[in-house]
């Protein structure tokens, strides 16, 4: 473990160094321990790839004592079992309109359309960390054959549902924002939504894949 203040009232606790499986589920089983067993300090926790930024009263509590405490937590977290992973299946459509970057795509790696959308769908996605936007699920790892980086110019507007790639990650935009990722698909699904409980479709430490559907399926899935 390695820890780093990020304020007078929160801690970065970095549990690796390298994105990847094993850090994470050095997170997710931290993460767990605390939603369980909460300190009476604890104000939030926030996940992301390798870390947990952890934020406290500091009425209650200084960084020393927080990190003599959560290193007990982690030493009690890395004995207990792996964290019981769900796997999705989500629907996508890649045709036209709905992947307006794939063709682009298609043409930075020398590969056609058809190939870049067998590699997407063919991994199965680890969801690292949620941001961005409530149910925004960063999930990687791409296959490294069609890992393409961003939009020199983000678009102002991105439909909700929108299949998105950058770097080695995947996601989708549960409603329409600006951003920046390349889109090669659309989902029909509602990513989240407050009134349903959990609200958000993907949580963190799911396990996704992608299912390619016509547009047929899509407008049927979409009307259901």
């Amino acid at each position: 473990m390695r820890f780093r203040a990020a304020s007078d009232q929160a801690t970065l606790v970095y549990l690796g160094e390298e994105i990847g499986l094993p850090a994470h589920e050095r997170v997710l089983k931290l993460l767990c321990l605390l939603g369980k067993e909460p300190p009476a300090w604890l104000r939030n926790v926030q996940p992301a790839y390798c870390s947990l930024l952890v934020a406290f009263d500091a009425c209650k509590i200084d960084h020393k004592a927080v990190e003599s405490v959560l290193r007990e937590y982690e030493a009690r977290a890395e004995a207990a079992r792996a964290v019981k992973q769900r796997t999705l299946e989500i629907p996508v459509c890649y045709d036209g309109e709905f992947g307006p970057d794939l063709k682009d795509v298609a043409k930075l790696h020398g590969l056609r359309t058809s190939e870049v959308i067998r590699l997407h769908a063919s991994q199965t996605y680890h969801a690292y960390f949620l941001g961005f936007s409530p149910g925004f699920a960063y999930l990687g790892d791409l296959p490294e054959a069609i890992a393409t980086p961003r939009l020199d110019t983000p678009r102002k507007k991105v439909p909700a549902g929108s299949v998105g790639i950058t770097g080695r990650q995947t996601a989708i935009y549960p409603f329409t924002t600006p951003g920046g990722w390349r889109l090669i698909g659309r989902t029909p699904l509602a990513l989240f939504e407050a009134g349903r409980n959990p609200m958000e479709t993907i949580s963190i430490g799911d396990q996704v894949r992608f299912r390619a559907i016509s547009g047929e399926e899509f407008q049927k899935l979409g009307s259901a």
